[in-house]
This record gives C-alpha cells, sequence and structure tokens, in this order.
C-alpha cells in the first residue's frame, strides 16, 4: 500500500458514453527512448495505461514490475475467454479473475501480495459502461469516478464536488484534466507527464474502441482546454 500512495496519480471518470482514464508518470528523461513501447501497439509509454483487450483499458499505480506480471494474466485470460466464447470477457469478469490471483497471494507464508493497485474502464453490452478499482487484497468495486495512487484523498474530494452523473465523454474528458491539473505533483501539465486514454463506442460498428494518446495528441488535448496557455502566462509572468 505504501507503494501505491507514492505511485502517480491515476484517475478514471465513467460517463454516460464512455469511460476516461488520466495518469501522471513518474519516470521521466530526456534520454528515455518512449518510442519503444510505442513499437508494440498497444500506445503510451507503457508504464501506466494498458490495453487489456478490446473493450478494456487498464490503469496502474504501484510497483511496474507486479503491474507487468498482471497485465500479462490478463491479456491471457481476455484471450481464452476469446478463444472459448467467440465473445469479448467483460469487464467485471476479468476484474474477478485478477482479483482471485492477487487474493491468493495474500493467503501463504513464502509469497507477498502484489504491490500494485488497477482501475478498470470497460465495455460489456448488457451493462454498457464501467469503471472498477481493485487493490492489493483481491477487493474490487464499481466507480462513477475514482483515483488512486499519490493525491488521491485530494482527487477523490474534488471529485464527490465536480462530478454530475450523466457526464458526456467530452465532459469526463474536460473534469479530468481539471482536477489532475490541481493534484500531480508537478507543476506542469504535459505529455512528458501525463498519459490519457479513452473507451468509447465506434459510431458506425457501435463496437468498444479503446483510445490510448500519443503525446502529440495529449498536447493538442491539453492546449484545447488551456493547460498550455496558463503555462505560457506564467512563464511570462516569471
Amino acid at each position: 500500500m505504501e507503494a501505491i500512495s507514492h505511485a502517480g496519480t491515476v484517475m478514471g471518470v465513467l460517463a454516460k458514453d464512455g469511460v476516461v482514464l488520466a495518469a501522471e508518470k513518474k519516470v521521466t528523461g530526456k534520454l528515455l527512448d518512449l518510442s519503444i513501447a510505442k513499437e508494440g501497439g498497444y500506445g503510451g509509454s507503457g508504464e501506466k495505461i494498458f490495453l487489456l483487450n478490446n473493450n478494456v483499458v487498464a490503469g496502474v499505480a504501484g510497483l511496474t514490475a507486479d503491474a507487468n506480471s498482471l497485465i500479462n494474466y490478463a491479456r491471457q485470460a481476455a484471450q481464452r475467454h476469446l478463444f472459448s466464447f467467440n465473445e469479448d470477457i467483460p469487464v467485471e469478469q476479468l476484474a474477478q479473475r485478477l482479483c482471485d490471483l492477487k487474493q491468493g497471494y495474500t493467503q501463504y507464508g513464502g509469497l507477498r501480495p502484489f504491490g500494485v493497485s488497477l482501475l478498470y474502464a470497460g465495455y460489456d453490452p448488457h451493462y454498457q459502461f464501467q469503471l472498477y478499482h481493485s487493490d492489493p487484497s483481491g477487493n474490487y468495486s464499481g466507480w462513477k469516478a475514482t483515483c488512486i495512487g499519490a493525491n488521491n484523498g485530494t482527487a477523490q474530494s474534488l471529485l464527490k464536488q465536480e462530478y454530475k452523473d450523466g457526464l458526456s465523454t467530452e465532459e469526463a474528458i474536460a473534469l479530468t484534466i481539471k482536477i489532475m491539473s490541481k493534484t500531480m505533483d508537478s507543476t506542469t501539465l504535459s505529455s512528458e507527464k501525463l498519459e490519457f486514454s479513452t473507451l468509447t463506442l465506434d459510431p458506425t460498428t457501435k463496437q468498444p474502441l479503446a483510445k490510448i494518446y500519443k503525446p502529440a495528441e495529449i498536447d493538442a488535448l491539453l492546449a484545447k482546454h488551456g493547460i498550455e496557455k496558463k503555462e505560457d502566462d506564467v512563464a511570462m509572468a516569471s
């Protein structure tokens, strides 16, 4: 739990027509080659937000090595379900699978719990868009909006004040950026320190469409919501 509380902030917001995930990247540096992770087709830097299946995206806070192990397990579980039933795995069922594994590691001597919490953004035809959170103990719960990692208490209180039922995806994106800008440890918000993802429905096929934003798209999104202009104003004032 200590590793999770010091990890970068990860926030999820549920909208009526999608789910938004945003995460603060802690590992940044000019010499870090982020293009390697992008080559795999999973998007992002591969540090905080991962594509588990066509209909499920996850954000992680905690020990990255533990997260990688759980992400691989989840991807295999999703593919086994697809192979057996010829349909995408329901997001709650996938969360349950991971929680069963995590709970097992709390029971036996010689094993330590996975030091990672996850947010799952998912879609299934019966329950539509959903957002779940699971912790190292194996507990999981459904949320309309939640936050894990550093400063999660501040973010939760802001979400309680600002969140309204029936938000559109665009409104959820604006709310997420607004709260992340207030709660992140970084003084400036940019693609170097932020990962962003949305899960919506494709307007033509009506199938779930997961999008993990590239750095240029994140910068454009921040500029659209006035974040970069504020930074420029601060720089000019100083």
